[in-house]
């Protein structure tokens, strides 16, 4: 590939081993070019403005000023896709929600296979950056979240699925969602250690029970299950209810856990009694499973291309026909509550 069409990768972290690790790991990649590399955000800000990268790496932990509180004060002026690259902590939730568009974990470098996977998955996740927007973080209003008394179709669930931008998408949706709304199983593609992280984060923020799912769970009025990393999740009606299983298994249009999957259960099990939501995200992965949703009668939405921070799943399943309705991340609760009135 020709110099100029590459994808130009800016690589910022306080530790110069992991820099060249990372900077000649991705380098491999015949699309990539590692464009310059930084020690801190003060070096990264004179290197940007230098280098014009379309890409951003860039460690939480670093000296001068954290990852986070850099790429809040970075997008306002440059509107750089960010990829996180931090140890195992709750601080990667904090990065989403002040712009950055994904994260990777960091390898353990006594592992080779470690380091590999960390590579491979850097470098997926780095063209997939490329063709996604920047989302600033914007001010809270409050929650508008709808009356209780007024949700009359309890005994309906709701299943979403997410990507890429996934995280911040399906908190901005919980949070409008009152305590007594009806059951939700959520598929986000996420590494599985921070699956449980996730769901904590959004029960701690929400007016919801959230959990990290576990086979037996049952769908309840307040509950929200989010499938486990690296585990498939299936809806199952048990008597007048819906309990879920979670399983390993194959990876499903290169995921595991898949929407796909959650979605072809719930199409089974619900039928009209469901409503399916494809959210922001890279690939086709629940495209097929939202069809099967609504040719059984299910009400379906996708969100729409302006306000997806990759509209890949939303698009794939617009265009089989899965959609029935596309909105705004802003204004699928609005279209949920009046389906459920």
């Amino acid at each position: 590939m020709a110099e100029a069409n590459k994808i130009r990768v800016l690589v910022v972290d306080d530790s110069i081993l992991f820099r060249e690790v990372l900077a000649r790991g991705i380098s491999t990649d015949s699309n990539i070019q590692v464009v310059a590399k930084a020690s801190d955000p003060f070096d990264a800000r004179d290197k940007i403005l230098a280098f014009k990268p379309d890409i951003m790496t860039c460690d939480v932990e670093m000296p001068k000023m954290n990852g986070i509180e850099f790429i809040r004060r970075l997008l306002p002026q440059y509107q750089l896709p960010v990829i996180v690259v931090s140890t195992v902590s709750e601080a990667v939730f904090d990065a989403m929600n002040v712009g950055a568009v994904d994260f990777v974990t960091k390898p353990n470098f006594q592992l080779v296979s470690s380091v590999e996977g960390f590579i491979n998955e850097l470098i997926v996740k780095i063209k997939i950056a490329a063709a996604a927007k920047v989302k600033l973080p914007q001010v809270m209003v409050k929650d508008n979240a709808v009356n209780n008394q007024i949700l009359s179709k309890k005994s309906k669930i709701v299943a979403i699925g997410a990507s890429t931008g996934g995280t911040e998408a399906i908190y901005n949706l919980l949070r409008r969602f009152p305590s007594a709304f009806p059951g939700v199983v959520i598929v986000q593609h996420i590494p599985a250690v921070f699956s449980n992280m996730f769901a904590q984060r959004l029960n701690s923020s929400t007016a919801l029970n959230v959990k990290e799912a576990q086979t037996g769970d049952y769908l309840e009025q307040g509950k929200v299950l989010i499938a486990p990393g690296e585990k498939h999740m299936k809806i199952k009606k048990v008597g007048g209810r819906y309990r879920v299983e979670c399983f390993q298994g194959d990876k499903v249009n290169g995921h595991c856990p898949s929407v796909d999957v959650l979605f072809e259960s719930v199409a089974m099990e619900c039928g009209r009694d469901a409503v399916g939501i494809i959210l922001t995200g890279m690939g086709y992965d629940g495209a097929r499973g939202l069809l099967s949703m609504r040719r059984k009668g299910a009400n379906t939405i996708g969100q729409d291309e302006k306000s997806s921070v990759v509209y890949g799943m939303p698009k794939a399943a617009y265009n089989i026909g899965a959609v029935e309705k596309q909105a705004s991340l802003d204004s699928i609760p609005d279209i949920l509550f009046s389906i459920l009135r």
